[in-house]
This record gives C-alpha cells, sequence and structure tokens, in this order.
C-alpha cells in the first residue's frame, strides 16, 4: 500500500516553494465567538490559482520526464485542478489538454484560459466530472499523453500534503479538531497523513456535501464505492468515485466523516460574504458549514476549517440565495387553486398570506372552462414557522393544492 512519507512531503514544498503562496492560519472572530471556541481558517482561497490545487497539480507535472514534458500533459477538471494544471503548463512552458465538463461555470472556464495563456487548449466535454474524465483518459492512452489526475495520483496527494506543514508550522497552539473537504480524497489523504505523523491528538474530520457523499459510503461499506448519481451543485466536491489511493488512505487516517446540506453551504457562503468579506465557492465553504453539527463538541477547543478555494461564479449567486432560503424554511413553493372569478387573487393576499409573507413566484394561465385554475406560487415567508398556519389558510379558503418543496422532480419541472 502507497504510504504518504514526511520525505516526500518536504519534497514537494521544495518543489513549490518559489511557486505557490504560503496561505495564511488566522483566527476568524465571527466563527470562534459563535462556537465559543477559538476557529482557524487556512485561507486556500488566497492561493496563486484561488484554491490548493496548484500545489499537487505542479508537483505531478514538475516531476514529469522531459521526455514526458515535451508532448505536453492532458487533465480533466471541474475547474480548480484545471486552474492548477493551465498555471503548471504556463510556469513550466509545456501544452496541456484541459477536459472539463460541459456544465463548468463560464467564470471558471475563463480563469482556466486566463492562467495558461498561449499554452492550453480546454474541451468542454460530458455532463460529470466522471464523464469527462473517461474521455481525457482515452484521449491521454491514445496519444501517449501524461494524464494529471485531480487526486488519485502519489505526486498530488503529496503537493496537497505540504498544507499540513504549513498549517503545523503556523500554528501556535495545538489543533484539536481539523476539518478538511472531501471530493476525491486528494487534500484529506495527504493532510491526514502528515498530521498522524506529527500531530497525532488532532482529530480530523472529512466534510462531504450531503449530494455526493462518495467517500462515507465507501467507508461505510468498507470498498471504494461508486455512486449512482451525485448533485453537482457542490462542483468541486461531487465525484462519484473518490480515488483508490485516497480511499486507502483517508479509511486509514479520517476519524470521521461528515456529510453538510447543500442549502447550509450556500447559507454559509452568504454569511460569509456578508459578514467577514469572504469569498469561497460551495466547496470552499463546507469545512465552515458542517461546525453546527459539532457545535457541543468544539467547545473550548482550537479548530481548523481549511477553506479550499474562491473561484464562485457571480452569477450563480440567485441559485446560492434560493438554495440557502430553501433550506432555511422560508422560501416556499405551491400550486394554487384560483378560483375563476375577479378578487381571488385580492383575496388570497390578503386572507392567506401573512403580514410579513411575500410572493416572489407566479406562474398563472386563465383557464376559461374550469372553476379553479392552477398556478405556481412561491413565497418567503416572514419566518420558519409560518410554514403550518399559511397552509392551514390556503386549505380554510380552499386554494391549496399541492406543497412542492418535497416533490422535487415535480419542483424541478415546474419551478
Amino acid at each position: 500500500m502507497y504510504k504518504v512519507t514526511l520525505e516526500k512531503v518536504r519534497e514537494a514544498a521544495a518543489h513549490l516553494e518559489s511557486v505557490v503562496l504560503e496561505t495564511p492560519l488566522v483566527i476568524n472572530e465571527t466563527q470562534s465567538r459563535k462556537y465559543s471556541s477559538s476557529i482557524f481558517f487556512k485561507r486556500e482561497d488566497l492561493q496563486q490559482v484561488r484554491s490548493y490545487k496548484i500545489r499537487g497539480a505542479y508537483n505531478k507535472i514538475s516531476n514529469l520526464s522531459e521526455n514526458e514534458l515535451s508532448r505536453g500533459v492532458v487533465c480533466a477538471s471541474a475547474g480548480n485542478h484545471a486552474q492548477g494544471v493551465a498555471f503548471s503548463c504556463s510556469k513550466l512552458e509545456i501544452k496541456g489538454l484541459i477536459f472539463m465538463p460541459t456544465p463548468t461555470p463560464k467564470q471558471k472556464i475563463e480563469q482556466v484560459k486566463m492562467f495558461g495563456g498561449n499554452f492550453i487548449e480546454v474541451i468542454l466535454t460530458g455532463d460529470t466530472f466522471d464523464d469527462t474524465s473517461k474521455e481525457a483518459r482515452s484521449y491521454s492512452e491514445q496519444n501517449h499523453l501524461p494524464f494529471i489526475h485531480p487526486f488519485d495520483d502519489e505526486k498530488v496527494i503529496e503537493g496537497q500534503a505540504t498544507i499540513a506543514l504549513e498549517i503545523l508550522d503556523q500554528s501556535h497552539v495545538g489543533i484539536d479538531v481539523l476539518f478538511l473537504p472531501v471530493g476525491g480524497g486528494g487534500v484529506a489523504s495527504g493532510i491526514s497523513s502528515v498530521f498522524k505523523a506529527l500531530s497525532p491528538q488532532t482529530k480530523i474530520i472529512g466534510v462531504e456535501p450531503e449530494g455526493a457523499p462518495s467517500m462515507s459510503v465507501s467507508i461505510q461499506n468498507k470498498k471504494n464505492t461508486a455512486l449512482e448519481s451525485v448533485d453537482k451543485f457542490v462542483d468541486g466536491a461531487s465525484v462519484k468515485k473518490v480515488g483508490a489511493l485516497n480511499f486507502e488512505i483517508c479509511q486509514k487516517h479520517l476519524d470521521e466523516m461528515a456529510t453538510v446540506h447543500e442549502g447550509k453551504i450556500c447559507q454559509t457562503i452568504l454569511d460569509m460574504y456578508n459578514k467577514d468579506a469572504i469569498v469561497v465557492e460551495p466547496a470552499g465553504a463546507m469545512t465552515v458549514a458542517v461546525l453546527d453539527q459539532y457545535r457541543q463538541e468544539i467547545i473550548g477547543k482550537n479548530v481548523v476549517c481549511l477553506l479550499s478555494g474562491s473561484n464562485n461564479d457571480i452569477t450563480r449567486t440567485e441559485e446560492i440565495k434560493e438554495r440557502a432560503l430553501l433550506h432555511a424554511g422560508v422560501k416556499h413553493y405551491f400550486v394554487v387553486r384560483f378560483p375563476q372569478r375577479a378578487g381571488a387573487l385580492k383575496e388570497f393576499i390578503e386572507k392567506v398570506l401573512g403580514p410579513k409573507d411575500d410572493i416572489t413566484h407566479f406562474e398563472y394561465s386563465k383557464k376559461q372552462s374550469r372553476t379553479n385554475a392552477p398556478a405556481v406560487v412561491g413565497i418567503e415567508l416572514g419566518n420558519s414557522d409560518g410554514l403550518r398556519p399559511l397552509v392551514n389558510r390556503m386549505k380554510e379558503f380552499n386554494f391549496f393544492g399541492e406543497y412542492l418543496n418535497d416533490k422535487p422532480d415535480l419542483f424541478q419541472f415546474l419551478v
């Protein structure tokens, strides 16, 4: 079994010294007050390419032979690894072909092109990372080009592990709990290996999105397990199957796995921006979003959260806000059956809505042959306790049709 050694990680750190930033480890007063503990952020969101991925990518590519470098490299990525590879290709002046899933946010695609310049070419293909990765691997094999895996590779893992050396060097207190984001498992396997060697008393908790719990399921099953489908919202951490190397290491070194709801992640993104002016992407917010689940356990403790990246697309802001409101229980969608008579909408507003409730979505088409016509109505409540009274009033005045929030397929179709 492959083992991450301190010698190899220190070699990686030497490779990266002139390329990556030593990102700060800073205490966050907002979260520390909230949880009555000392919460430190490792700010990899401030890295050269705004994520830690440059570490593994550059360490892998810089260790290739001259012959391999002369032919160029291939990678598959939903964004951050692609940026790390693009930056590395530009720095080392080699050609790179970067395969990205078709739904990748435009902002990430443009960033990849900016970092890689004339040295890289972006190829959009596949609906998920797994689809894209298959095509990229096939291309690399057919054309005999090195494939730079985003997480399941020894040199990539060792590169990501250099974050642990920095954290331990920067921290002037003993670290009680360390929260690490988990997607494919590269950064978690690297950092956890170093901590188990140098700070074995630290409890290490991996965090995944609820809609893509591939490491959690694998550890539970005691074998690397592919999920049938994943929620792709947390694009930097949504993979159907974690890396083989990463699974073996994480199974051994992670003390616990936790999942966090995408809506909670969204609320955390908004809170971190509004309260601390910190911009993070969904994957970058996971380790902070999960703190609520450990509220009692971390009181009085020294806690480190890895903020993995800040490559957030501003066009996703409305979706992030929507998911946050849905998760908080203040945004609800209904099929409302309006009587086809004058004054029905006015009656709904005056008798059904609460004084602080607001209609945020309304789709209605009048049908002459019907007594009642359905409308899809989105309502933002004044507080999360208002749902049951609202539904009761809808039923009392014969407006209630269907509640859509708990019908995901119908919800996606109608809203």
